[in-house]
C-alpha cells in the first residue's frame, strides 16, 4: 500500500512538472536590460519629429502585432536630404549615412506609434532600395547603415530579414528610402 502511495505521488510530480514547463515555455522571458531608448541616449541619437507623409498614405499601419512602415528616406531633421545616385555622385560611405539616418526617422515614427521604444519585440523585415548606376552593385554595403543602427538599438531583436536592391530612381532623388516591418509586443 504505501509502495503505491510513493508511485503514485512520484507520477503526480512528474505529471506537474510537466505541465508547469509547458506552462512556463508559453511565457517570454523578460529581459531587465532591454532598454533602446536607453540605447538611443548612449549613441547620442535623440529622434526627430517623425517625417510626415507627402502623399495620400500614413506612417505606419498596425494589423494585430505587426507594424508596416511606409517607406521613408535619408531628410535631416533641418529638412536636407541626401540626394543622389549611388555609384554616380554618391559615395558608400555618404549612402550607408543615409541609410543610417533613415533608420532614425523610422525610429522616430515607431516612437510616435508606440509611446515606448521597449514594446518593440523585434525587427522582422527591412526592404532597402538605393538610387543606383546600372553597374552599381553595393547596395548590400548602403542599407547596412540601416541594419547595423537596428542592431546597435535593439541588440538581438533588432537582427532581421532584408533586401537590398537596386532602383533606376527613387522620390525626389533621394539616395535611399527604406521601409519595414516590426514586431510588437501585445497590449
Amino acid at each position: 500500500m504505501k509502495k503505491n502511495y510513493y508511485l503514485f505521488n512520484l507520477l503526480l510530480l512528474i505529471v506537474v512538472s510537466i505541465i508547469s514547463c509547458k506552462e512556463q515555455s508559453k511565457t517570454e522571458v523578460v529581459d531587465l536590460n532591454y532598454d533602446p531608448e536607453l540605447r538611443l541616449q548612449e549613441l547620442n541619437i535623440i529622434l526627430p519629429s517623425p517625417p510626415q507623409p507627402v502623399a495620400n498614405y500614413v506612417n505606419g499601419v498596425r494589423t494585430g502585432n505587426l507594424i508596416f512602415l511606409a517607406g521613408k528616406g535619408p531628410k535631416s531633421a533641418e529638412g536636407t536630404e541626401l540626394i543622389g545616385k549611388l555609384g554616380v555622385d554618391v559615395t558608400i560611405e555618404e549612402g550607408y549615412a543615409g541609410a543610417r539616418l533613415t533608420a532614425i526617422n523610422q525610429l522616430a515614427v515607431l516612437k510616435s506609434m508606440l509611446g515606448d521604444l521597449k514594446k518593440v519585440k523585434r525587427i522582422v523585415k527591412v526592404l532597402g532600395m538605393v538610387n543606383s548606376a546600372p553597374d552599381f552593385v553595393e547596395q548590400p554595403k548602403v542599407i547596412n547603415g540601416f541594419s547595423d543602427l537596428m542592431v546597435a538599438v535593439f541588440g538581438d531583436r533588432g537582427r532581421h530579414a532584408r533586401a537590398a536592391v537596386g532602383m533606376a530612381s527613387l522620390p525626389r532623388g533621394q539616395a535611399v528610402e527604406i521601409e519595414l516591418v516590426v514586431e510588437v509586443y501585445e497590449d
